[in-house]
Parts: C-alpha cells; structure tokens; sequence
C-alpha cells in the first residue's frame, strides 16, 4: 500500500490516498444528492437500487479508510502535517477536523440503519416498489439480539487487528466507541418509532437528516483537504 503516499492526480500537495478519498467523498455525495431528487420525484425503484449500492460502496470504502488508516487524511501527522499557523491549526483546523470525524462516525452508523430501514419500511405492489403507510416498531428483544450480532462482530475485527498488529488502548477507545455510538442509536431508534411509528415518515425524515449530514460532512472533509494540501501544506512525506 506504499504508492497511496505516492504524490496524488490531482495537482495538489495531496498523496494519492489523500487524492482518492476526496474524489470518492464528491462521488458519493453526489451519488446521494440525485437520490434525494429521485425520492423527492417519486421515482421509488431507482432511488432504491442507487441509495442501496452507493451506501454499500461507501461504507466498503471509507470503514477501510478510517479503521485501517490506509487512505488517511494524515489527521494524525500531527502540526508538521499543517503548514499553517499554530493558531490556525488549534482553533481552525483541529475543531473542522474533529466535527468531521464525528460526522463520519455517525454517517457510517446512519447508512447501516438507512439500508434496513429502506427495506423494513418498503412495499412492492405489482412490480411497483413505494414506502408503506403503516405502523413500524420493534421490540427490546429483537435490539438486544441485533446489538448482540454486531457486537460479537466488532470483538471479532478488534481481536482479529489485536493478532496482526498488537494491543492498545487507542483501538480499545476505537472499538468501545464504536459500540457505544451503536448503543445509543438504537436506544433513540426506540425513542424515534414513538414519534414517527409510521415507517414511510420515519424514513423521510431521517432520510432527509442523512442527507444534511453528509453534505456538511462533504463540506468538513473538502475543508480540510484544502487546508492540509492547498493552502497549508506541511511536511507530508
């Protein structure tokens, strides 16, 4: 993987990592950007199968860009990554890159719970796929269950990363963090499905909440880029 620090294509101070992120970032938000007008025309199947295969794309891409730091946006390189001003990294730079972290972590979470909300909450009728009207809820014990698959998963990567490339706490936080976020969506999952028991509402407006987070966090992630590889470019090796 050592050519992804190779000088990038796109004829800034990026690596090729640096470079290939930011385009798949403008190719995913995109990819969303014409769901949202296909939802918002009705066109029900199209949005389905685009949604579906861009959200799958983007969680095979950036899991491995953020879990195994392969493409990195170097926001561990510390100062010497940043040509700027001291200041300007402390209270400019560090507080865009921390949201857009938050925002990855969290966009990733929604795009799981998307995908099965596309599918729970969906009718096909003659061929013709629309979201269905009616009541949508679930109970502790199916969460209990899910939450338990998933976290049977997570132990099995971390421990799996712990043989290959040794303990530490750092991806200890990561992972505890990881279920933790889990946790707490499905905890507001349950809290969510009182105020929108109706599926087809539930999905509209979370769908429109994802869709918000992922435009701010394709305007945090093209921030930094700049910074880091524009404006500001440091001593990246």
């Amino acid at each position: 993987m050592n050519w992804l620090r190779d000088p990038g294509f796109l004829g800034t101070h990026a690596t090729i990592g640096a470079d290939l992120s930011q385009l798949m970032a403008t190719l995913f938000t995109g990819l969303f950007i014409v769901g949202w007008f296909q939802a918002r025309k009705r066109q029900a199947d199209a949005h389905h199968w685009l949604m579906l295969g861009g959200m799958i794309a983007m969680l095979s891409f950036f899991v491995a860009y953020y879990l195994f730091r392969q493409l990195g946006v170097l926001a561990v390189e510390g100062k010497e990554g940043f040509g700027g001003s001291q200041a300007l990294y402390d209270y400019v730079f560090i507080p865009i890159l921390t949201l857009h972290i938050i925002l990855v972590i969290i966009g990733l979470v929604m795009a799981v719970y998307m995908i099965v909300l596309g599918f729970r909450s969906q009718q096909v009728v003659n061929g013709i796929r629309s979201l269905n009207e009616s009541l949508l809820q679930t109970s502790w014990r199916k969460i209990g269950t899910i939450f338990g698959v998933i976290t049977a998963l997570v132990m099995g990567l971390f421990l799996a990363r712990i043989a290959s490339a040794g303990f530490s706490v750092r991806k200890m936080e990561v992972y505890a963090g990881l279920l933790l976020l889990v946790a707490i969506v499905f905890a507001i999952e349950m809290s969510i499905q009182r105020i929108w028991p109706n599926g087809a509402r539930r999905h509209r407006a979370l769908g429109k909440f994802t869709m918000i987070i992922y435009c701010i966090l394709f305007i945090t992630g093209t921030t930094t880029y700049t910074m880091l590889y524009i404006l500001f470019p440091g001593k990246i090796g």
